[in-house]
């Protein structure tokens, strides 16, 4: 089936959501944990943690329009802190639970059983049952005037992984983590990984390396 614009604007407002989330195919799973002025630890579900850098570590993540409550845009401009987490298989059904509209008051940690786990480093709380977790300090905030949504840009100050994941050269083996992806806005996935390639040059056979 192709589809267009005017095609677009006449879908059912749900159905464009789910079509539209579900276009641009797997994401990553992460809870993205922040602290209120009030103590509150939050937790959100993001699919939108983006690499943008090495040196300096760099990662975005997106937030929808703050026309509405966004606590964890509020509490990230307040603290300047944060912490992202990825989710996994043994926790990825509570993970989703925590994008239910739980009360200011209320933590999502409690709420959906999952742990607080804390740093010297970071005010913010990470998720004790994720595997791959970083700590992360708000260095810009970068409105889209096309729709109101921001670019929260972070850089890694500290990261957790499991040991037996990380490769000698460096590379982490996402799926040694059993960390699940994630397509439209609530279909979950684990991955079978193909291979490893050589770095491409021209002209040159690529090679496996894994």
């Amino acid at each position: 089936m192709q589809f267009n614009t005017q095609q677009f604007q006449h879908m059912d407002q749900r159905f464009r959501a789910n079509f539209m989330n579900s276009l641009s195919g797997f994401k990553s799973a992460n809870l993205v944990g922040s602290i209120s002025n009030g103590g509150i630890h939050n937790l959100a579900m993001f699919s939108s943690a983006v690499h943008i850098g090495s040196d300096p570590a760099l990662v975005t993540l997106v937030s929808r329009p703050d026309s509405v409550n966004r606590d964890t845009l509020s509490n990230i401009k307040q603290n300047n802190s944060y912490t992202i987490n990825q989710v996994n298989t043994a926790i990825y059904q509570r993970a989703h639970q925590c994008a239910a509209r739980y009360q200011p008051i209320e933590s999502e940690f409690s709420a959906v059983g999952l742990t607080p786990e804390f740093s010297a480093n970071i005010a913010a709380p990470y998720v004790l049952e994720s595997h791959i977790k970083m700590g992360l300090e708000l260095r810009e905030i970068i409105p889209i005037k096309l729709n109101g949504c921001v670019f929260i840009i972070g850089e890694i100050i500290e990261a957790q992984v499991i040991e037996a994941a990380i490769g000698i050269d460096g590379n982490i083996n996402i799926e040694a983590t059993e960390a699940v992806a994630i397509s439209g806005l609530d279909r979950y996935h684990t991955t079978n990984a193909l291979s490893r390639l050589s770095y491409a040059k021209p002209h040159t056979p690529l090679r496996e390396i894994d």
